[in-house]
């Protein structure tokens, strides 16, 4: 009898590395994953109006509301519920004027909103944006002067609403104007009024991005003449970015952003690859209201392109996530 041995086929003939051994069951694609997506990553963004039992949705941005305080708070009590750790406050003024008055008024919008807030949900880490978009006539943001941005005479007005969201309980306050020099200036005054223990969470890298257009209409803050091209990033450039990264940095930043996220992931990586302090990403209206469109549609899944670009953005290097999706991953979390 002849024994019959099959050998193995000479090396080259077939790959012994093969991939797909570990992607054939969920569980162990999970134990491998590289990225993965927490609800401690996120930020939930939240616009606050004046009245009461306000929740409007806003119809460019499916699921978010404009909400009065006594909703923002109910609001806040669920996010905190949800395990997210923080929200960024956008307020809309009663009032607009040439300054911005409201946004560095003690009792403005979103000045009593951070009170509320701390009072339904005192865990929650209250980030106050900080720009005079929302709360100025003329949708700029900065003071007017013959008919352009003055930056240096915006810088007092900033570092002024700065102490007011602080003293009005703000956890971190986030300048989000792209003048040159406001983190400083916020910084000193901080320090000089017995807040130096109060992080900066700057948005370093904001681009000109069409990608804002929901938003504007959620915060009501389109400019009425011109644009802010002037002050935001142009979109072409990357080592631009870098550099007013590091100028935040050196005045004092304790967070920087990139914003957008997503059509800016290259900038992120640049930037994780660079800079060893914490990263935020935003994940801006124009992105979320694409994959909810294109969701009720039914052209995508909703819930597995939302996941997936997020996963891409603390992939590209994101420590923070500030999305309108950070309700929904926590529940899609939770569901597995």
């Amino acid at each position: 009898m002849t024994l019959k041995i099959d050998l193995p086929a000479p090396p080259g003939a077939f790959p012994t590395r093969r991939p797909r051994r570990l992607r054939g069951r969920e569980p162990l694609r999970r134990m491998i994953r590289e990225t993965t997506l927490d609800v401690a990553d996120f930020v939930y963004p939240a616009f606050v109006c004046h009245g009461r039992g306000i929740r409007a949705e806003i119809p460019s941005m499916p699921g978010v509301c404009h909400l009065s305080i006594d909703a923002l708070a109910e609001e806040a009590a669920a996010v905190a519920g949800d395990g997210i750790p923080a929200m960024l406050l956008f307020g809309l003024p009663a009032s607009k004027d040439d300054v911005g008055s409201e946004a560095f008024d003690d009792d403005g919008i979103v000045q009593q909103a951070i009170r509320a807030i701390k009072t339904a949900a005192p865990g929650l880490i209250v980030i106050a944006d900080l720009c005079l978009c929302e709360y100025t006539s003329h949708g700029h943001c900065g003071v007017i002067r013959n008919g352009g941005v003055d930056n240096d005479e915006t810088l007092p007005v900033l570092a002024r609403t700065a102490l007011s969201q602080v003293r009005a309980g703000a956890d971190v306050v986030a300048p989000s104007d792209m003048m040159d020099g406001r983190v400083g200036a916020i910084r000193q005054a901080l320090d000089a009024h017995g807040h130096a223990e109060t992080p900066i969470m700057a948005y370093s890298a904001k681009y000109a991005s069409a990608f804002y257009g929901p938003f504007r209409e959620a915060a009501d803050s389109a400019p009425q003449f011109g644009d802010r091209r002037g002050y935001q990033m142009d979109p072409a450039n990357a080592r631009e970015a870098m550099e007013e990264i590091a100028l935040d940095l050196a005045e004092g930043a304790d967070i920087v952003m990139v914003k957008p996220a997503l059509l800016y992931l290259d900038v992120i990586r640049q930037a994780r690859d660079r800079f060893t302090q914490p990263i935020a990403a935003y994940n801006v209206s124009g992105e979320y209201s694409m994959i909810k469109a294109a969701a009720a549609n039914g052209w995508l899944n909703e819930r597995q392109a939302a996941l997936e670009a997020l996963t891409a953005i603390k992939r590209a290097g994101a420590d923070i996530i500030i999305s309108y999706f950070a309700r929904d991953v926590a529940r899609w979390l939770r569901e597995g």
